[in-house]
């Protein structure tokens, strides 16, 4: 990160994490934290997907529904889909769909529940699942490369701490 949008940042976070007053005309979208963190996140998911769209023409919800499920030991409910993701269940029924179409997951009736039904890999799906995971992991490597444990560690501590924060924050909304 440039030193000039770093400093920028830690006198908006000021001492001790609290937030200094700032008039809107100081506003730069560049230096804005939110902004810095949706960049991010798309080039993280351009190289991710970039693999499981050229290898498979998959979509994100479509790939990240996957991966829940290849992970599972047994089928899950769309909406255990929806909780383990950061995916609304809109997203997840339609790549539910999609993937149902081409093969990727099967259905079967919930024995405990009547109501819901199980996804579960395909044999295709799990085949491709199979060949994707190694690749992907291979590009987190690649994201990774050069930083130590440490490093790694510590963003994530950061990034648990702004989600707590933010949470604190959501629960103060609640309480009014």
């Amino acid at each position: 990160m440039p030193e000039e949008i770093r400093s920028k940042m830690q006198t908006r976070a000021g001492q001790g994490g609290e937030q200094e007053d700032r008039s809107v005309s100081g506003f730069e979208l560049q230096t804005f934290f939110p902004y810095l963190v949706r960049v991010f996140y798309s080039d993280v998911t351009s190289a991710l997907s970039e693999v499981y769209q050229r290898d498979y023409g998959m979509m994100p919800a479509e790939w990240r529904t996957m991966a829940i499920l290849g992970s599972a030991s047994s089928g899950l409910q769309a909406s255990e889909i929806v909780s383990r993701s950061s995916m609304d269940k809109v997203v997840v029924s339609r790549a539910v769909k999609r993937m149902e179409e081409r093969g990727y997951l099967t259905r079967s009736a919930n024995s405990e529940d009547g109501r819901s039904q199980l996804l579960e890999l395909s044999g295709e799906g799990r085949a491709v699942y199979d060949d994707l995971a190694p690749k992907l992991l291979a590009v987190e490597r690649k994201m990774l490369s050069g930083l130590t444990e440490a490093e790694i560690a510590g963003f994530l501590a950061v990034a648990q701490r702004i989600r707590d924060n933010l949470a604190e924050a959501g629960d103060a909304k609640g309480e009014r």
